[in-house]
């Protein structure tokens, strides 16, 4: 059987996050809507700054075009989120 791991990573800009706090309120919202609504693991890499943040997204299926599917539906939640800019979006299949 075929394993098909894929791997976004998102650079954000949190222009409103004020302070850490801030930015945990919109990150972790963030994170808990995508793992409830599209069935992936998400993950804050940091930094530790106010205004930026890194998640990592990933999902594992046994076909590569349903892996990019899911992927993109959750970039597409991710740039729809008015509270932060999305400033880099990479997905990498392994």
């Amino acid at each position: 059987m075929r394993v098909v791991v894929g791997l976004l990573s998102v650079d954000l800009f949190i222009s409103d996050a004020a302070s850490l706090k801030d930015r945990r309120r919109v990150v972790n919202s963030l994170l808990d809507r995508l793992t409830d609504r599209h069935n992936v693991a998400a993950a804050d890499l940091g930094p530790d700054r106010a205004t930026q943040a890194t998640l990592a997204v990933t999902t594992v299926a046994n076909e590569e075009a349903h892996v990019h599917r899911v992927l993109n539906a959750a970039l597409n939640m991710i740039r729809s989120e008015p509270r932060a800019v999305c400033e880099r979006a990479e997905i990498e299949i392994l």
